[in-house]
């Protein structure tokens, strides 16, 4: 398979049913900031962490290509048989924040993202997945996608913010609290 097809270059690319939309079309924007995330997730998987958090980490990375393929298909019945998400694995995002979250103190302030290269990674993937959610959202009101994609998303963003927790903790970091100016 050649990498380079030229078929871009005027700003054009073709979804998976081969239909050609711009590069700034909506479906293009949310498929892409997944792949953006998934991207992010590898590095974040690339560091010191235990292999638990890794094997979860990869599978999420699948589930994330998943949902890119999906968006990438603009044909309703050719997308549902590329998304394979439900109940089971959004179920299992929250054992995985509840476990890690039974272990670490009560927040009683926000806290600033960072301390540690690898908490730092996790907001990001936490962010990007906050962006990709709000882009889906949005193109959810004039085409419609999987609620399980969105409700997806929306666990995903806690599960990066209680692991950033979580590895602050292990890592013996101080988290940092956002306090505001009075």
């Amino acid at each position: 398979m050649k990498i380079y097809t030229k078929t871009g270059d005027e700003g054009f690319t073709s979804l998976y049913t081969g239909k050609r939309v711009p590069k700034f079309h909506d479906r293009v924007e949310c498929y892409g900031t997944i792949d953006e995330f998934n991207s992010f997730v590898g590095l974040l998987r690339d560091q010191e962490i235990d292999a638990p958090h890794k094997n979860f980490l990869t599978q999420i990375q699948h589930q994330l290509f998943e949902i890119g393929s999906y968006l990438a298909t603009d044909d309703p019945q050719k997308a549902t048989t590329l998304l394979h998400l439900d109940a089971t694995i959004i179920t299992a995002i929250e054992k995985e924040i509840d476990a890690m979250n039974d272990v670490l103190p009560p927040m009683t302030h926000f806290v600033l993202p960072g301390g540690h290269p690898t908490v730092s990674y996790c907001h990001i993937c936490r962010t990007i997945c906050r962006r990709a959610e709000r882009l889906l959202v949005s193109f959810n009101h004039h085409t419609p996608i999987s609620n399980e994609v969105l409700q997806y998303l929306n666990r995903l963003s806690d599960y990066f913010f209680v692991l950033a927790r979580f590895l602050t903790s292990e890592l013996q970091i101080e988290e940092i609290k956002w306090i505001p100016k009075k």
